[in-house]
């Protein structure tokens, strides 16, 4: 009788833990339900917000949407800054002493091979709903992580910032000898390396002022970038980015957030470039100019000699005067260091074969370009990402050659 009754008991217990088992199941299957449809509903209210309706839409070969948006209703105008913004059409000067043209090819952009946006709407390239689902959450979707070691010499080197690791790695050149800076110009070669999973590779130049160290870094970054996790493809894309409080709360890449007024129909910022480099072969160059207005205070891109827009100064506050830092090359974002920099070769193996930027001017406060006072190097892993500079007689000016295969042992503990 005994025996019997245990058994009943145990049998009891084990129906009563499947049954609270397989209600915490359908608790938990309900709650997931309920976080993946509100994830859902927060992508779409930003897809709503960051798309705006087109006037036209092209396919492009790559697979890329452009939508030819009218340009005042371009998301710069979401800004609360921004409400009563005139727009500012061109620019009412342009800095003096630039090179002449040194583009050894052309290039443009993927989508022009199957049209172009009429005049007074702008070029944007949509973002879809894969887009947002790959970023880690929808509010840091098209945002950058902050990375404390870039800008480290902005702080003290005893700082406890420099310590701080975030899988960033760089082959980078800056600006010395001057305390202001009203912009810069480069002439890029593009590339197109192949980021493994989760990594990007870019280059670019940077323009700021403040610093980690008080949450008021304030930057303008311009370049090309290889990030299949925010694109979804492979394809080497031109990109733009801003920040105002050190990459915390404000700035995203592109036009994924209200700021940057653009003006001109030739570039869709975020767009796919084309044709890029081939090692010893033909070499495929941007240029690519930021600039402080002197009358209206906003600070103007050129892109390929095109005026394609600015970043009203309101939108910061540092950057509103001056800036104090300049920086030109490569970054990847690589925690194990295997991703490749630029062309994925060092620069020691020069032209043709490593990623260079040539003609490398600052604009001083009389709003002349003119060739760095001096240029300090940036490289912290140079087995694997390097970078040195040069300065010629010739149209190269001020350069730098960058980049690197990475580690390419894989195994992160020999590093």
């Amino acid at each position: 009788m005994a025996e019997t009754t245990r058994a009943f008991l145990v049998a009891l217990l084990v129906a009563l833990a499947f049954l609270f088992s397989e209600g915490d199941a359908r608790a938990a299957a309900a709650e997931s339900g309920w976080r993946s449809a509100q994830h859902r509903r927060e992508v779409q209210s930003l897809l709503k917000r960051i798309n705006k309706p087109p006037v036209a839409s092209i396919q492009s070969p790559d697979g890329d949407i452009i939508d030819c948006v009218h340009i005042s209703k371009q998301p710069a105008f979401d800004h609360p800054l921004l409400k009563n913004h005139i727009i500012q059409m061109r620019p009412s000067m342009h800095p003096s002493g630039l090179y002449d043209e040194s583009n050894i090819a052309s290039i443009t952009q993927t989508w022009h091979q199957n049209g172009e946006c009429p005049e007074d709407t702008i070029p944007i390239r949509r973002t879809r709903e894969e887009d947002v689902m790959r970023a880690s959450s929808v509010r840091m979707y098209g945002k950058k992580m902050p990375d404390w070691r870039r800008i480290s010499k902005l702080v003290s080197m005893d700082d406890p910032l420099n310590d701080v690791t975030t899988g960033h790695e760089y082959g980078t050149a800056y600006a010395t000898g001057d305390n202001e800076y009203f912009g810069t110009e480069m002439t890029i070669n593009v590339w197109q390396p192949t980021p493994q999973s989760g990594d990007f590779s870019l280059a670019q130049l940077w323009i700021s002022a403040g610093s980690y160290a008080n949450q008021d870094l304030n930057t303008i970054e311009v370049g090309w970038q290889v990030y299949p996790a925010m694109y979804g493809d492979g394809s080497t894309r031109l990109f733009i980015y801003w920040t105002r409080d050190a990459y915390n709360r404000t700035g995203c890449y592109n036009l994924g957030c209200s700021g940057f007024v653009q003006t001109d129909t030739r570039f869709a910022i975020g767009g796919s470039l084309s044709p890029v480099s081939t090692y010893g072969g033909t070499q495929y160059e941007l240029d690519i100019l930021v600039w402080k207005d002197a009358n209206t205070q906003n600070w103007w891109l050129q892109v390929g000699g095109t005026n394609l827009g600015y970043w009203p100064s309101s939108i910061f506050t540092r950057l509103v005067t001056s800036a104090s830092e300049v920086e030109w090359g490569g970054e990847v974002y690589s925690p194990s260091m295997t991703t490749p920099m630029g062309s994925g070769h060092f620069p020691e193996e020069g032209f043709g074969k490593a990623s260079y930027i040539k003609t490398i001017q600052v604009v001083d406060s009389s709003n002349q370009l003119k060739s760095p006072n001096g240029v300090g190097l940036t490289a912290g892993n140079p087995s694997f990402y390097n970078v040195n500079s040069g300065v010629s007689s010739d149209n190269w000016g001020t350069y730098i050659y960058f980049g690197g295969p990475g580690n390419t042992n894989s195994k992160i503990d020999d590093i």
